[in-house]
């Protein structure tokens, strides 16, 4: 961990980098002894397919900023920059379980992120790059290679990731495995709400769950923090933002050795939580995005007007009427809206699924599990999986209601661009294209998409609902243009 007094002051490397390839498995095991060897299906499950290997997507450049810690940092160093996994030193093993999952070699975002995640003595991190583009698979490769497996810490705690929901810590779980795979005495332990093993020693070298449920564990002394090199947190700009989840984190590493590296990942990170970040990881390495630079390009934005709330769902109700999507999710404001929706849907004869707040443990896994085996076509929820959620088939993501921030001292509905940002990314990943569709039912919402289309200085296409040949034709045509041929056709 960089020491808490600054070698130097920070440096401005200005680089050119386009977005990258993740592939996220996903596993039914949560709590697993050695791993077994993965297969194709397991390697590529919720994550890129065969044919882009992890490196041939063709993505706009984008600039990056790159901070560094320490003024020494030398950019001649063989190891700033890397074009090959090899040139990581890293363990066959390892090495075995990354070429295993399709990726063939650094993401651009992973050529400059990596060699500074890596370094010795290990250095705190914040990184920020769009949605899909490599993080989980940057800091898994991180945590696997600090890892003591040796007879005498092979059940001690090293490494330990912080997600802000269940459905992303067990996604995260199914990533280290499949990394893993191949890393003999490998064992992961997930610590979220409800568990069946919930009362029992922490006996893996890698730990991920949400913070309310570890700080738990820890104060049980049933997870001896005593060894731990890594602290992540994934999402960290929502894990610091919201107070609850926020306060958690704090007293999670206020629980952990001081020399623990700490490494914050996130596709946004506001200027506020940049501020805040910076106490959490201090002297950290920082990678970072102009917030216009976020938006991935592979994703179409419309909007549709609607003339009111009970409009929406008659536009609703045609537009998927209009074409057989492989997979969508639509993103309401309220459980009660939620409800009402795939009620509604069901009536008219589509698969559907819910999951808000509301929905506990076992039964949210049974719910995400449907959707990611193709039994639901449709997933309906609240902001609760407006991160994390990555299906490989999701073709459409819509805004049944525009994301806004809650301020009661203001005067007029704000939009939360950030939310918008990640509802979105849930769709055109690994260099797909995808589409996502905001319905627009009144002025207030307009201007809330007006004013996220702003911040992110991007185009959001309106759509005329009284035309329906040209909403078909408009939908058609971006359906046309996949490059990766997305799971979705539309009717003849």
């Amino acid at each position: 961990m960089a020491s808490e007094t600054p070698a130097g002051g920070p440096l401005e490397d200005r680089i050119s980098r386009p977005e990258a390839t993740e592939t996220k498995p996903e596993t039914k095991q949560e709590d697993s002894g050695a791993a077994k060897e993965p297969s194709v299906a397991d390697a590529q499950t919720g994550g890129a397919t065969k044919g882009y290997n992890g490196s041939q997507l063709q993505e706009p450049d984008y600039s990056v900023n790159v901070k560094l810690s320490d003024l020494q940092a030398d950019p001649n160093n063989p190891l700033y920059s890397i074009k090959s996994f090899d040139d990581l030193g890293l363990h066959q093993s390892i090495l075995q379980g990354l070429y295993s999952m399709g990726f063939r070699r650094p993401s651009k975002i992973q050529e400059k992120a990596l060699p500074l995640l890596l370094g010795n003595p290990p250095t705190n991190m914040i990184g920020q790059s769009q949605s899909g583009t490599g993080k989980t698979a940057a800091f898994v490769l991180n945590i696997l290679s600090r890892l003591d497996l040796s007879p005498q810490m092979e059940n001690s705690p090293q490494a330990l990731v912080l997600a802000p929901s269940r459905e992303l810590a067990r996604q995260i779980v199914g990533v280290i495995q499949v990394m893993g795979s191949y890393v003999e005495k490998l064992k992961v332990t997930t610590a979220v709400p409800v568990e069946a093993n919930r009362g029992q020693k922490v006996e893996s070298p890698v730990v991920v769950g949400t913070p309310g449920t570890v700080m738990d564990l820890i104060r049980k002394r049933l997870f001896n923090t005593q060894h731990l090199k890594v602290l992540v947190l994934d999402e960290a700009d929502n894990m610091l933002d919201q107070q609850g989840l926020g306060d958690q984190c704090i007293r999670v590493k206020g629980l952990l050795p001081r020399t623990v590296q700490v490494v914050l990942f996130s596709a946004t990170f506001p200027d506020n939580v940049v501020r805040y970040a910076n106490k959490f990881a201090p002297n950290s390495n920082q990678i970072t995005l102009k917030h216009e630079e976020l938006t991935v390009e592979g994703i179409k934005q419309l909007y549709l007007d609607c003339d009111s709330d009970e409009h929406k769902f008659d536009i609703l109700v045609k537009f998927y009427g209009l074409l057989t999507i492989g997979s969508s999710i639509i993103f309401v404001k309220t459980r009660a809206s939620a409800a009402e929706i795939e009620r509604r849907m069901i009536a008219e004869g589509h698969t559907v699924a819910s999951l808000t707040g509301g929905v506990e443990g076992q039964k949210r896994d049974e719910v995400i599990d449907k959707f990611r085996q193709g039994d639901a076509k449709v997933l309906i929820t609240t902001n609760v999986l407006a991160r994390g959620i990555d299906v490989q088939t999701v073709s459409m993501v819509i805004n049944y209601d525009i994301p806004e921030l809650h301020a009661p001292q203001a005067t007029k509905r704000i939009a939360d661009a950030q939310t918008y940002l990640h509802r979105i990314g849930r769709t055109g990943r690994f260099g797909r294209v995808g589409v996502a569709v905001s319905f627009v039912a009144s002025k207030d919402e307009w201007q809330m998409l007006q004013d996220i289309k702003n911040y992110f200085n991007t185009e959001i296409q309106r759509v005329d609902t009284r035309d329906w040949d040209e909403v078909e034709e408009v939908v058609k045509g971006i359906i046309r243009s996949s490059r990766a041929g997305a799971n979705f056709n539309a009717n003849a």
